[in-house]
C-alpha cells in the first residue's frame, strides 16, 4: 500500500465534517438575521408609538390653544363692554339738604350715551334714592346739549330726598350704571361739616 494513498473512509468523514460546519454557519447566519429582523420590528413599533403620541399631544395643544384664545377674546369683550360709556365722577359736592352736585366725564374710549340712559342710585341707612342723569349740562368750552360725549365735562344735580345730605359723620354709597355697560361705585363721605359746597367725593 502506497504511503500517499488516503483511505476513502477518511475522505468521506472530511466531507461530512465540512457539510456539518457549513450547516452550522448557515444556522448562525439565519439566527443573526432573525435577531436583526426582530430588532427592526421593535424599533418600528416604538417609532409608530412615538408618532401616535406626538399626534395626540399636538391635538391636545391645538385644542387648548383655541380654548385659551376664545377665553381671552371673551374676557377682552367683557372688559370692553364694562369700560364702554363708563361715567367717571370728578367731584361731588353738597348742593342743598336734599341734593348733590356732581361734576363728571366719560372714561376715555367710551361711546356716546344719552343722559337718560345713565342711572344713579344713592344708598343709605334710611333707604335709596334713584334717578338718571337727565338734565346733565356740559361745562367745557365745546360742550352742548344732547348725548354725553368723551372728552367733555358735565354737571348734573342728584336728588337725594331719602338720603339727605345733612347727616353728619356717615357714608352713603353712590352707584352709576351707563346702560348695560360700565358701572361706577363711589363712597359719599359726610363729615362734621355738611354745609352747601362741602366736598363729599
Amino acid at each position: 500500500m502506497s504511503p500517499n494513498h488516503i483511505p476513502p473512509v477518511k475522505r468521506e468523514d472530511e466531507k461530512k465534517n465540512k457539510m456539518v460546519k457549513n450547516m452550522k454557519r448557515k444556522e448562525m447566519k439565519n439566527e443573526n438575521s432573525d435577531n436583526l429582523a426582530a430588532m427592526g420590528i421593535g424599533a418600528m413599533i416604538v417609532f409608530i408609538a412615538l408618532i401616535l403620541v406626538a399626534a395626540v399631544a399636538s391635538a391636545v395643544i391645538i385644542q387648548t390653544a383655541e380654548k385659551l384664545q376664545q377665553n381671552a377674546q371673551s374676557t377682552g369683550d367683557q372688559a370692553q363692554d364694562q369700560m364702554a360709556s363708563k361715567v367717571m365722577p370728578l367731584s361731588i359736592v353738597i348742593q342743598t339738604g336734599t341734593s348733590l352736585r356732581m361734576t363728571f366725564e366719560l372714561a376715555p374710549g367710551s361711546e356716546a350715551i344719552a343722559p337718560a340712559n345713565v342711572a344713579f342710585s344713592v344708598v343709605c341707612a334710611a333707604g335709596t334714592d334713584a334717578g338718571t342723569l337727565n338734565g346733565a349740562a356740559a361745562v367745557s368750552a365745546n360742550g352742548g346739549a344732547g348725548d354725553l360725549l368723551p372728552g367733555q365735562i358735565y354737571q348734573v344735580t342728584l336728588t337725594t330726598d331719602t338720603c339727605v345730605t345733612t347727616n353728619q359723620n356717615v357714608n352713603h354709597y353712590l352707584t352709576l350704571a351707563a346702560g348695560n355697560s360700565g358701572f361706577t361705585y363711589e363712597v359719599l363721605s359726610y363729615g362734621a361739616d355738611t354745609a352747601a359746597g362741602t366736598v363729599v367725593v
